[in-house]
């Protein structure tokens, strides 16, 4: 009976040990299909400002090569205000899954110098994708300006400190920088008037309502081609190789030495999604930003395409948030 009984036990634990190896072999085996599945379910890229403006036509125009590439829906879903902070605090909250992302801009790397208090964590709660690209900013006023050259806007700047205003698409980006840069530099006293998007701010702009911005060069090509906004001057060191923009002067060539501003798109993943899925996203989305069809949308418009690897990336806006964090104390820039 006793040997028996061991046989039995003794049989058991085979059973068991065998079944232990066959759910860690299956378990090893599985783990590629789930992955080879992703995406099996649509994308949301959220957009953390207003419809219209530069951002909102790069992540749509990126989105319908996404989708024929995944073969799933890639929505985007826009979430203004906060000057950024409540689209980004959506993505560090949301699943590391690779489902939802976020096109982050310039205002990602100044919030930590700009905000007392940010509701994440900004080394800790995002992965990086890829940066898409970076772009000069283009001084631009209505088309019925009486300003017709930069020189003339820059005049009239200092010949009426605090009369003169300029918009931004929210505290803290690139175009609000651009302004409080020009200020310090040109000793002005421009009005900064902030907007939740470039959108409305360029609506304004064009009807007169305020008089100038230091928009990003994709929101305002198609407006100063149609006759809508005059652009005055471009916010890099050296001029725009762009076709459409390379006769335009730079501020700092036009009376502001040193002069320096511009603007950036790049992806993020919320942190902890797996290094794979950050890989395929990474990849599927080199290949929308390398499309002719992308490339004629933005290329022409000022921005100088990147599409590097997530770590590049990384690097990169670590050392955004270096360069800007100096530009705001030296300009004295308080945190909200």
């Amino acid at each position: 009976m006793e040997t028996d009984l061991h046989s039995c036990i003794s049989g058991s634990k085979r059973l068991i040990s065998i079944a232990g190896v066959m759910i860690g072999f299956f378990a090893i085996s599985i783990s590629p299909l789930v992955l080879a599945a992703y995406p099996d379910k649509p994308i949301k890229v959220i957009v953390p400002f207003a419809p219209g403006g530069g951002t909102d036509l790069v992540a749509r125009t990126i989105a319908l090569t996404m989708t024929e590439e995944m073969r799933q829906s890639v929505i985007i879903d826009n979430k203004p205000g906060g000057s950024t902070v409540v689209g980004t605090d959506a993505l560090a909250k949301s699943a590391p899954d690779g489902y939802t992302l976020v096109v982050a801009t310039l205002a990602h790397s100044v919030n930590p110098s700009l905000k007392a208090k940010l509701p994440y964590s900004q080394d800790k709660d995002f992965a990086p994708v890829i940066l898409v690209g970076v772009s000069p900013n283009v001084v631009v006023v209505s088309a019925n300006s009486p300003y017709k050259t930069f020189p003339e806007f820059l005049a009239a700047a200092k010949a009426n400190p605090g009369k003169l205003s300029y918009a931004s698409q929210g505290g803290g980006t690139s175009a609000h920088l651009a302004g409080e840069l020009f200020n310090s530099l040109a000793n002005t006293k421009l009005t900064h008037v902030p907007y939740k998007g470039a959108g409305p701010a360029l609506t304004d702009v064009i009807g007169g309502q305020v008089d100038v911005m230091f928009a990003t060069a994709s929101a305002v090509g198609s407006l100063v081609d149609g006759g809508k906004l005059r652009a005055l001057a471009v916010t890099t060191l050296a001029r725009s190789p762009s076709p459409q923009l390379s006769m335009l002067p730079t501020v700092a060539e036009s009376g502001v030495p040193g002069y320096s501003a511009g603007s950036w798109y790049g992806y993020f993943a919320p942190a902890g999604t797996p290094p794979d899925v950050i890989n395929k996203l990474n990849t599927v989305i080199k290949k929308a930003v390398q499309s002719p069809a992308f490339k004629s949308r933005v290329e022409s418009e000022g921005l100088v395409i990147r599409a590097g690897t997530p770590e590049e990336f990384g690097k990169f806006v670590k050392a955004e948030e270096v360069r800007w964090q100096k530009v705001i104390k030296d300009a004295n820039i308080s945190p909200d």
